[in-house]
């Protein structure tokens, strides 16, 4: 039986950013606790694909912005693997409604779930992860808080909880530097959807906006997944506090 080396949570991992970041992920040596909000149905079927490759997985469901649901998920991923060696913060969505539109709700569900979850999932790992010889914690932002001109759309609510998000992981880089656990975002632009997710964004307004992005395409969800895996290896231990942007050039 092959040791586990690596113990991973991950959030938003049955799609897209999440799901191939744990592609990257799995092999023997790597046990992964995955998260998705209800689609248990794409999440079994990614958990299956990576217990074939031989890694150890587990799923969970639930809302992050249920605030027991974030401590539930590391205590799990700590009481199954014996430990946590890293954390992905990946859930999120995109609402695509105007400020001066939004309801109560449309302000306060994104900061609930993707700010105030990330930071209780941060609190509750971070024991674990300053014991683990290579603790790394990535979080998942968005282009939402960094672009707004013409021809691209705004996301007010959502980027307001990215924009938090970004500041939470530059606190926590801060509080974590001298035990040599590293926190960083990767941002990406307009990334590629999997076939039959939610798309906040039109098949007519994608087209529009990729004129907007310099490489003239959007991105896959693997290229960010590449970055996020970068983050965490032994060979970004001195990468701490950074908002690396992953976006064809969208500036």
């Amino acid at each position: 039986m092959t040791e586990i080396t690596r113990r991973v949570l991950i959030t938003g991992a049955a799609s897209g950013i999440g799901a191939a970041t744990a592609r990257r992920l799995a092999d023997p040596g790597t046990a992964l606790l995955l998260h998705t909000r209800g689609n248990a149905d794409r999440l079994e079927a990614v958990a299956a694909e990576l217990r074939d490759r031989g890694s150890a997985v587990e799923t969970m469901l639930g809302d992050l912005a249920d605030a027991e649901l974030p401590g539930r998920l590391v205590r799990q991923a700590a009481e199954t693997f014996g430990g946590l060696d890293a954390l992905i913060a990946n859930a999120g969505w995109a609402r695509n409604v105007p400020l001066l539109e939004s309801t109560m709700e449309h302000l306060e569900a994104p900061v609930d779930a993707i700010a105030r979850g990330f930071a209780l999932m941060a609190q509750a790992a971070a024991p674990h992860l300053k014991t683990s010889a290579c603790g790394r914690v990535v979080a998942v932002s968005a282009f939402g808080p960094h672009v707004y001109r013409p021809g691209v759309m705004t996301f007010p609510g959502t980027a307001a909880a990215k924009a938090a998000l970004e500041t939470h992981v530059r606190s926590l880089a801060f509080e974590l530097a001298a035990d040599g656990v590293t926190v960083n975002a990767v941002v990406p632009g307009f990334i590629q959807k999997d076939p039959g997710t939610s798309r906040a964004v039109t098949v007519d307004k994608t087209v529009q906006v990729t004129a907007q992005i310099p490489m003239g395409r959007l991105g896959s969800p693997d290229e960010v997944a590449a970055v996020i895996v970068f983050l965490m290896s032994r060979e970004a231990g001195y990468v701490t506090g950074q908002c690396i942007h992953v976006n064809g050039g969208l500036v």
